[in-house]
C-alpha cells in the first residue's frame, strides 16, 4: 500500500500501443499539470482516512484502505467487549464473595461467562474463577491496547501513502528497459589487459 504503483512518464502525453502484431493502436494522455500536492493530500487523508487516496486518484487503494480500519475497528470493539465483560463478572464475583451469597444463578455475569458444560465447581472454585477473571481482564485489555496501536499504524500508513503517492505522481517507473551490450577492456590489478562483453540494463 505504501509504494505507489503509478507508471507515469515524463510528458504531458503518454502513447501506449495496445496491439502491435494487428497494427492497431490507440493511445491515452495524463495531464501532468495536475499533479497532486502532497501536502493537501496529507492533509486529506488526515481529516478523512482514505481522502487523500481519492484526492491522488488512486482509487484502487480504497477497499484496503477501508478493509484495514473495518478489521482494526472490530478487535478493538471485540478485546474490549471481551475486557468488559470479563471486569463485571471480576467485581460481581469478588462482592458476592464477601457478601457470601456465591450461587450459580445463570443470569450473574461470573456465571455467564463460564464456558458450556462447566460450573463453579468444575472450574476450581469461586476463589480460582476470580484469579482467572482477574487475569482473562488483564489479557484482553492487553490485546484491545494493540489493536488500538494497530488502528493508529494503518492511520499513519494511509498518510504515509498520500504523501508518497502524490510527490512520485510524474515519477518515471516505466516498465521499458534497454539492455546494451558492449565489448570493453579489463585491466587486472597488474594491469594487464584482457577483452570482456559487457551487458548493461538501463532503465
Amino acid at each position: 500500500m505504501v509504494l505507489p504503483m503509478l507508471s507515469y512518464a515524463h510528458q504531458d502525453t503518454v502513447y501506449h500501443h495496445a496491439d502491435t502484431t494487428s497494427g492497431e493502436e490507440y493511445k491515452y494522455y495524463i495531464d501532468l499539470t495536475k499533479k497532486p500536492d502532497a501536502v493537501k493530500a496529507v492533509w486529506l487523508g488526515a481529516i478523512f482516512p482514505g481522502a487523500g487516496q481519492m484526492y491522488n486518484r488512486s482509487y484502487w487503494k480504497l477497499p484496503i484502505v477501508y478493509g484495514a480500519f473495518m478489521g482494526c475497528g472490530y478487535a478493538v470493539m471485540w478485546t474490549n467487549n471481551r475486557c468488559t465483560n470479563y471486569k463485571n463478572a471480576y467485581i460481581d464475583l469478588y462482592n458476592d464473595v464477601q457478601a457470601g451469597t456465591v450461587t450459580e444463578d445463570p443470569s450473574k455475569s461470573y456465571i455467564a461467562v463460564i464456558p458450556d458444560g462447566y460450573d463453579l465447581s468444575r472450574v476450581g472454585g469461586a476463589s480460582t474463577w476470580m484469579n482467572t477473571l482477574k487475569n482473562r481482564q488483564s489479557i484482553y485489555r492487553r490485546y484491545r491496547d494493540y489493536s488500538i496501536l494497530a488502528t493508529i499504524a494503518v492511520y499513519a500508513l494511509t498518510l504515509v501513502d498520500a504523501y508518497v503517492d502524490a510527490q512520485l505522481f510524474d515519477y518515471d517507473i516505466s516498465p521499458d528497459l534497454t539492455l546494451n551490450v558492449e565489448p570493453q577492456i579489463y585491466y587486472d590489478l597488474q594491469h594487464r589487459q584482457s577483452a570482456e562483453v559487457k551487458l548493461a540494463i538501463q532503465f
